[in-house]
């Protein structure tokens, strides 16, 4: 058995070197740059109105992103929620700090580059599943990578079978990361940090077949939790997302900056090592070339992705259920998820790493005795002692498990496009007994073959995305026209005729719209 799982390691790190090093960062930043220069920086070009259009609308009285339009769909502020319920997890703490552990503080800064580009790439991503959605026979909307890959890239001449292809691996992958990184993964770091916070002496309560008790208590009781709530549907899940996301987010926020001002000399040095070693290398002990830039990249890039998830396509499959009509309006929800996970919640982290005094900032190593696993708790004890262990302990609790939640329906999403909606519900019962599983789970591999899957899932979504380019242009070029220049065109906002049709409701919309740009 030992060899079986040491060969598979082998396989496995043969598989991921090709897909994240070889093919994924040349496809994720190449699909960022075309679809930023395609759509004329419209993350920078058009800040102000996205921004008023996503978090900024929120807090107007009677928001129309809050607002459900009927049983079967979600607001636009449930889906980002739900969105950064399965993008803000174990990638946003021990993900970062192993970034910076492994590739050194130069890392982070290409962490920042690939998430300003996968902006306009979480953008793409949802435009196109908005626009290529349709309704299943529960009346439910559905989107995702499956469908713009079969009936956008499929519809090209010659295209027809690649794209059907391309979408049902797609599919494959993602129900298998979702066991993966979106089940079994986060919950093996919950464990791991609730064990660290409150149960040191893990075999206290005795073990079973090996396996501490107090993990099994752990596992059970996440599975029971997840179980009431994702078998209730995307709507329980999403209601569970807008109350505890925006909470968990701000307090973990603050008690960063709270880090950050306490270590505030060191704020200088650890700009100045982001950069230096952005573009060098990172020493190793004795002075020898170490971290080439290679690494510095994959691991910024490889790590912003697994938390933010630009790119895998992913987060789209809950972006399409919104309400929303506007394929553009989703789109600017998928870039204030992309920057509000990687420039807020990602950099606040790198911060309370880089500060504390765990890595050398002169050389970019990490000192001794230092786990990436476990060194933002390190750091929030250090400065809080026990409370602060406390704390991350339950930060990662509430990270990890909303991630599982999220990544539960991105499965569903998948599961549906494979065999249909009466599936589902067999997906969502073994999904919720896998949980169990990640509790007692000792291996890294499940986690390092969850991060291959991850990789596998982004090549056929970027392969669409940037073939479908063209499409994603003429939707923005065309909201830009009637709502920010009020010219009167035709709107793009199905690629079925009869979806267009039946939005009888648009120039209400538009009006609304209009109104709201130029108030």
């Amino acid at each position: 058995m030992q060899q079986f799982l040491e060969k598979l390691a082998t396989v496995n790190d043969s598989v991921n070197t090709f897909v994240w090093v070889r093919i994924g960062l040349i496809l994720l930043i190449g699909a960022g740059v075309i679809m930023t220069v395609c759509n004329r920086f419209f993350q920078v070009s058009h800040i102000a109105h996205w921004w008023k259009e996503t978090i900024g609308s929120i807090f107007g009285k009677g928001s129309a992103s809050r607002k459900k339009t009927d049983k079967k769909s979600i607001s636009q502020f449930q889906a980002l929620c739900t969105a950064l319920a399965a993008t803000i997890g174990t990638g946003n703490i021990a993900g970062v700090s192993a970034a910076i552990v492994i590739g050194g503080p130069g890392a982070v800064f290409w962490m920042w580059i690939a998430a300003f580009l996968g902006m306009m790439t979480n953008y793409s991503e949802n435009v196109l599943g908005i626009y290529y959605r349709r309704r299943n026979r529960n009346g439910e909307w559905s989107g995702g990578a499956m469908y713009y890959l079969a009936d956008g890239l499929g519809k090209y001449k010659g295209m027809k079978w690649v794209g059907k292809v391309l979408a049902v691996l797609f599919a494959i992958f993602a129900v298998l990361a979702s066991f993966g990184i979106g089940n079994m993964g986060q919950v093996n770091k919950i464990t791991l940090n609730l064990q660290s916070a409150f149960f040191k002496d893990t075999e206290a309560l005795g073990t079973v077949g090996g396996i501490p008790v107090i993990s099994l208590i752990i596992g059970a009781a996440l599975m029971v939790l997840a179980g009431l709530i994702i078998i209730g549907g995307l709507q329980r899940i999403a209601s569970f997302a807008e109350r505890v996301v925006p909470f968990m987010s701000v307090i973990y926020v603050i008690g960063a900056l709270i880090i950050c001002i306490m270590n505030y000399r060191n704020i200088g040095a650890m700009f100045a090592a982001i950069f230096k070693f952005a573009f060098g290398i990172k020493a190793v002990a004795g002075g020898a070339a170490g971290v080439a830039i290679r690494e510095v990249i994959t691991q910024g890039c490889k790590r912003g992705v697994f938390s933010n998830e630009a790119g895998l396509g992913s987060s789209v499959m809950v972006h399409s259920s919104s309400n929303v009509k506007e394929p553009v309006r989703q789109g600017m929800w998928g870039i204030f998820e992309v920057f509000f996970d990687t420039f807020v919640v990602c950099t606040m982290t790198a911060i309370v790493v880089l500060s504390s005094g765990h890595i050398d900032l002169q050389t970019g190593l990490a000192k001794e005795g230092v786990e990436d696993a476990t060194l933002v708790a390190q750091v929030f004890g250090d400065a809080f002692k026990y409370p602060g262990e406390v704390f991350i302990a339950l930060a990662m609790l509430l990270f990890a498990f909303t991630t599982v939640l999220g990544w539960s329906q991105y499965g569903t999403k998948a599961v549906e496009y494979l065999f249909g909606t009466k599936a589902t519900i067999v997906y969502k019962v073994i999904f919720v007994l896998m949980i169990i599983s990640g509790a007692v789970m000792k291996s890294s591999l499940a986690w390092d073959i969850s991060d291959t899957f991850n990789g596998l899932m982004m090549i056929p979504n970027l392969i669409g995305v940037v073939a479908l380019f063209p499409v994603v242009s003429k939707i923005t070029k065309n909201y830009v026209d009637r709502i920010l220049k009020n010219k009167n065109e035709e709107p793009m906002l199905s690629y079925d005729p009869e979806i267009n049709k039946s939005f009888a409701d648009l120039k209400e919309d538009v009006t609304v719209a209009l109104s709201e740009s130029n108030g």
